[in-house]
């Protein structure tokens, strides 16, 4: 948020900030053997419902596909009550998508020995569950507090075990076994 200045010079900068919360997450299924379009029948029925009211209309569908999505709308739940704290009774289905998965194309056996080709398919789940008891937006400084750690290392003036380090980062070599002309000439190793 700017505050408003009166020449091009002068250009301040409020430290309040705005910045968008997370209040949405998700779970996703994917590969369920389950066909699309019988995945978005049961779908439709929940999308913009609350979470309770969800559950019990999966409970009471008698679809095949319902199973597969109560457990995905659980595990959202499960998502947002961990990642943003939020409360079940708070939630709401906010958006629920089904998109087609792999085709796997098997052989059913027939008489006399033929077999006629089927397709197995599958579809890819993804149900968003909104917290409507969060803000959206909220305002912040621009610049945090500095927290201060409580365990703070007291490093001391002088420590015997730091002797051997050079100022310039390398170590301190009184025997002269790092040579430079060891290292330039490729060393011991390459000698036979």
């Amino acid at each position: 948020m700017l505050k408003m200045v009166k020449s091009s010079k002068e250009r301040l900068w409020d430290p309040q900030v705005i910045i968008k919360k997370k209040t949405e997450v998700y779970a996703v299924g994917r590969h369920i053997s389950l066909s699309a379009d019988k995945a978005r029948r049961v779908i439709d029925q929940i999308r913009g419902r609350s979470y309770e009211e969800t559950l019990m209309i999966l409970d009471l569908m008698p679809y095949r596909a319902c199973y597969p999505i109560f457990k995905l709308v659980y595990s959202a739940a499960a998502n947002a009550s961990y990642s943003i704290g939020s409360s079940e009774a708070n939630l709401i289905i906010s958006k629920a998508e089904v998109n087609e998965g792999t085709t796997a194309k098997k052989l059913k056996p027939r008489a006399r020995g033929r077999s006629y080709r089927i397709k197995r398919t599958s579809c890819h789940i993804t149900i968003f569950v909104k917290d409507i008891s969060l803000d959206e937006y909220e305002m912040v400084s621009k610049y945090p507090p500095v927290k201060k750690s409580r365990n703070r290392v007291v490093v001391p003036v002088y420590d015997p075990t730091y002797d051997d380090v050079d100022i310039t980062g390398g170590v301190w070599d009184p025997e002269g076994i790092w040579d430079e002309e060891v290292w330039d000439t490729g060393g011991v190793w390459d000698k036979k």
